[in-house]
């Protein structure tokens, strides 16, 4: 089977949200409970084996905070607390991630991994047309990137066991109640028996 038009797009894997030291870890204890790295891994591994190209996304500020949209909810806080300053550690990606020199890595600014940033390039330029997604937040930028994608005329893959968010009972809901109308939901294991 051919996997030319498939990308795995892995999202917001980086200290500040995921790590339990970050800033704003509000998915670091679900990370870590479900071993959500692992699976990413997992799911990367697999990728590679087939071809498959890995794009990264990091949500992250320019240092002077810049392109920070001061009157956001989410992001509005973020000079106060020197949180998501891109060049800092907290906008690493978590040091068991497996990221690679040859992996495409995308660096965004809002929520969404659409908005301003060059992946529908990249995705016109490889002809891609299925993304399979891992990342956090479910119900936040993985929910978002579901959305722009299927709004976009691509096919999308969620690979649920490899994304979390603040608490179980949101993570389940998203993917049941919202994600599973704009994509298909599986588990890596079984994207990877389905792709083999």
């Amino acid at each position: 089977m051919a996997h030319h038009d498939t990308l795995l797009l892995t999202i917001d894997y980086i200290n500040d949200i995921c790590h339990a030291d970050g800033k704003i870890p509000n998915c670091a204890e679900m990370v870590a409970r479900h071993h959500v790295i692992d699976k990413a891994n997992m799911a990367i591994a697999h990728a590679r084996q087939l071809g498959i190209p890995i794009a990264h996304v990091k949500v992250g500020f320019q240092p002077n905070y810049a392109n920070c949209p001061a009157h956001s909810p989410v992001f509005g806080k973020a000079p106060d607390y020197g949180v998501l300053k891109l060049g800092d550690w907290g906008t690493e990606f978590l040091a068991g991630l497996d990221v690679r020199d040859e992996d495409f890595v995308i660096v965004k600014s809002r929520i969404g991994v659409f908005y301003n940033t060059q992946l529908e390039t990249l995705l016109r330029a490889r002809g891609i047309s299925h993304l399979v997604l891992a990342g956090v937040s479910t119900n936040h930028a993985v929910e978002s990137a579901a959305r722009d994608a299927h709004d976009r005329d691509y096919r999308v893959t969620v690979l649920g066991d490899a994304c979390a968010t603040a608490s179980d009972a949101v993570h389940a809901a998203t993917l049941a109640g919202v994600m599973s109308h704009l994509a298909s939901i599986t588990t890596v294991e079984d994207w990877i028996r389905g792709q083999a």
